[in-house]
Parts: C-alpha cells; structure tokens; sequence
C-alpha cells in the first residue's frame, strides 16, 4: 500500500493525516499530522475497515410531510452504502413515528437498524 493522504473526521480540528505502511508497528500502520489518539485510530480503520453512517429520509405517509429523516444506528461498511441504499429507497411507513423508531430491522444483515430521526405526527 502506498502512504494514504486524510482528513480527519472525528473532531472539528479535521488534522490532515498521512497513512504509511510499517510492518514494525503492533497494527502494521504509522501515522503522520495527528494532533490526537482518536486521529490515530481514525485513520487506521479507515484503511483497514472503513465505515460510515447514512443520514436519509424514507416516504411516510398520513404526516404533515411526505419524508421522514432516518439515519443509521451505527455505522455501516462503506462498500455496503448503495445496496442499503436500495433497501431504505424502497421503504415506506405510516405516521405516527417516534424518533429513535426501527424503521428497517438489520439492513443487509450488518446488525444495524435504520431509526427514525425525529418523530411524526399522523394528520
């Protein structure tokens, strides 16, 4: 692998990062620019794991709105994004909603649920 160029995520000072290979390590990574031990930990995931939560919405019906915002409980494998994308496009569920709701149950089998973000009354 040659050296990886990031940008931080985990906190507002988004350090920029590099990512290089060192077998001589415990974790088989060094990296370079990080102010703290989260940047650390960020960056080597990021390379060896990466993941991220999806915020969407989903169509509800009988709310004062057509979409209910949704998000994911906890991160998703980032490869798996479209496919759980193609799953929450073709939800639909019906007011009322309480945020932190399931909408969808064990998306693609990762163990993570898609909730409800705010809730919904029925009109």
């Amino acid at each position: 692998m040659a050296n990886k160029d990031l940008i931080c995520i985990t906190c507002p000072m988004g350090c920029r990062m590099t990512l290089v290979e060192d077998e001589s390590l415990e974790n088989g990574f060094r990296v370079l620019g990080n102010k703290c031990k989260r940047g650390e930990q960020y960056a080597i995931e990021e390379a060896i794991h990466p993941t991220r939560m999806i915020p969407t919405t989903v169509v509800i019906k009988h709310a004062h709105l057509r979409r209910l915002p949704v998000r994911t409980e906890s991160p998703v494998p980032k490869h798996l994004i479209h496919a759980c994308m193609k799953v929450i496009n073709q939800a639909c569920v019906e007011a009322p909603v309480q945020m932190g709701d399931i909408i969808i149950e064990n998306i693609l089998e990762t163990g993570v649920n898609i909730i409800a973000s705010r809730s919904m009354k029925r009109v």
